[in-house]
């Protein structure tokens, strides 16, 4: 009995022990599907983000990558880095437009189309893709009509490497026209329709994708979802790089260098403008920044300055207004809402920069302009005493001191009141003091 209960536990145990083993080795050979989230324009930050996530998916041997993108579009250089990055993947990359109420606008158009697998989620739209500050209608220019001849050329051959809508993407780029998600599938401009994640991974298993290395056939089911993020330098990055943000970093190191400029020695609003100059450049080097825009910012500040040591009247005050207001009108070219400044934040700086500056340059010129009441420089203007006889030269006294001096006419006898008139070095000019006579 005793023996049977042995053979029992032991092919318990083994049983028990192949089982583990069977679910752990299970496990350690389901695929990962590495999902990255692109939510916003379209800038370096992000292309950097892209070409970081699916750089660790190929070294990590993930079955894909999945883009959920929602994005109202951004910079052409941007978009074709990350175009670059998913054609030339060595895994297949999925590009999600999701959740219910995203978009793939503008240069999402050409991310979504260059992607192995093209998704949607319902309430979703695609399109709008001719380029900003073009108008569809019309003549266009000479250069006008490169651009758009580029961008069409260039959404054509991604459509017709990945077997889509040729025709549609063309007219998205010249027409500027949209389709939702259900438009999209009928008109074979994207492959599946997904209402989530979980829906979109069963759907994607079995497919087959063409990779640059050849064919391949993607296998998710039972796969591990692995969410690579923004890191805290890429998210801090992506949040200076906000057009607004950029603004409020350059005009604030130029109040900073200012107020350093007006007044050395300070330190720390020099130190503040020179870290908020540097992180202002570079914001504005993710942007379609103008810089005749920045100069004339920047010349608005040396305006403002230039009235500390220049009677001007006001001339270069309102000189500084004048190009500190149409510096931040032409800040940024026009690459559609999602690069342009606000104006109520244009207005509220410029006038709070502008009251701040007028009343600083007021206070300096006050200063500058009243006489000095201490000091060596405080002494003209007052009454000494001879102690000896200033033929011209000898010896006065005043608020206690013995002071060299030499009078400018005539000669004084010690006891004489005289009155200082000006300084040069240690030695002091005084005139006679006239005394009316009675």
């Amino acid at each position: 009995m005793s023996m049977q209960k042995i053979k029992f536990s032991a092919i318990f145990l083994l049983a028990l022990a192949f089982l583990s083993f069977a679910q752990v080795n299970a496990q350690t050979t389901n695929p990962t599907i590495v999902v990255l989230k692109v939510d916003g324009t379209i800038n370096p930050v992000v292309a950097g983000y892209v070409e970081r996530g699916i750089g660790s998916a190929e070294k990590g041997g993930a079955e894909l990558v999945i883009i959920q993108l929602d994005t109202p579009g951004g910079l052409d250089s941007a978009m074709r880095d990350i175009v670059q990055r998913i054609v030339n993947a060595r895994i297949p990359v999925v590009v999600y437009v999701s959740p219910a109420g995203a978009r793939a606008a503008s240069a999402g158009t050409f991310i979504t189309l260059a992607a192995h697998v093209a998704a949607m989620a319902p309430n979703t739209a695609i399109g709008a893709a001719h380029p900003v500050g073009i108008s569809p209608q019309g003549t266009l220019s000479p250069v006008e009509e490169k651009v758009v001849n580029d961008a069409a050329a260039y959404i054509k051959s991604l459509a017709a490497q990945r077997g889509r809508n040729t025709v549609w993407a063309e007219q998205a780029v010249r027409a500027s026209i949209s389709a939702t998600e259900q438009e999209a599938l009928d008109l074979k401009v994207i492959d599946l329709i997904a209402p989530d994640l979980p829906s979109l991974v069963a759907q994607l298993d079995g497919r087959s994708v063409n990779l640059l290395e050849g064919q391949t056939t993607l296998h998710t089911r039972g796969a591990l979802i692995s969410r690579v993020s923004m890191g805290l330098v890429e998210r801090f990055l992506l949040i200076i790089s906000d057009p607004n943000i950029a603004y409020i970093l350059l005009t604030l190191a130029m109040v900073g260098l200012f107020f350093e400029l007006a007044n050395p020695g300070a330190i720390l609003p020099g130190v503040v403008g020179g870290i908020s100059l540097l992180m202002a450049l570079y914001a504005l080097g993710t942007l379609p920044v103008n810089w005749a825009g920045v100069f004339l910012i920047g010349l608005g500040f040396l305006l403002f300055l230039a009235e500390v040591w220049v009677t001007s009247h006001g001339a270069l005050t309102v000189g500084g207004v004048a190009a500190l207001v149409l510096g931040s009108l032409f800040l940024l070219r026009s690459q559609g809402p999602a690069f342009e400044i606000d104006r109520r934040l244009i207005a509220a700086v410029v006038i709070s920069i502008s009251a701040y500056f007028i009343f600083v340059i007021n206070a300096v010129v006050r200063a500058h302009r009243h006489r000095a009441t201490t000091g060596i420089e405080g002494l003209v203007g007052q009454v000494a005493v001879a102690r000896t006889p200033l033929n011209p030269e000898g010896i006065i006294f005043i608020n206690g001191e013995r002071w060299q001096a030499q009078v400018s006419d005539g000669l004084v006898d010690a006891g004489e009141e005289v009155i200082i008139a000006k300084i040069e070095g240690l030695k002091l000019w005084v005139t006679k003091v006239r005394k009316e006579k009675s």
